[in-house]
């Protein structure tokens, strides 16, 4: 069982950066997938980017990619969002999650933490 935490989340302008983590309890952090994902009021949870257990393979949703950056330390049992170049339509609650297998559907990812609002004025 893995059980996350996320935090970094706050209020920038647009242009502005954000470093997210997600600290995780457990000495499996390192076997699992790992994955942000966002929600904005009225919107259903959509995926952001993933990161494989070794940290050698990363994904991103066209939506960010070239902006934000996914990256893990296994031994921390962090991973990290770095977010550059901020956009209004980046505000949402973001989450982690952890699962062995690997989606960009939110419905099949096992572990989530609590969540941690961004918001970016314009």
């Amino acid at each position: 069982q893995v059980q996350l935490v996320e935090s970094g989340g706050g209020l920038v302008q647009a242009g502005g950066s954000l470093r997210l983590s997600c600290a995780a309890s457990g000495r499996t952090f390192s076997s699992y997938n790992m994955g942000w994902f966002r929600q904005a009021p009225g919107k259903e949870r959509e995926f952001v980017a993933a990161i494989g257990w070794s940290g050698g393979r990363t994904d991103y949703a066209d939506s960010v990619k070239g902006r934000f950056t996914i990256s893990r330390d296994n031994a921390k049992n962090t991973m990290y969002l770095q977010m550059n170049g901020l956009k209004p339509e980046d505000t949402a609650v973001y989450y982690c999650a952890a699962d062995q297998g690997r989606s960009t559907i939110a419905a099949l990812w096992r572990y989530w933490g609590q969540g941690t609002q961004v918001a970016v004025s314009s």
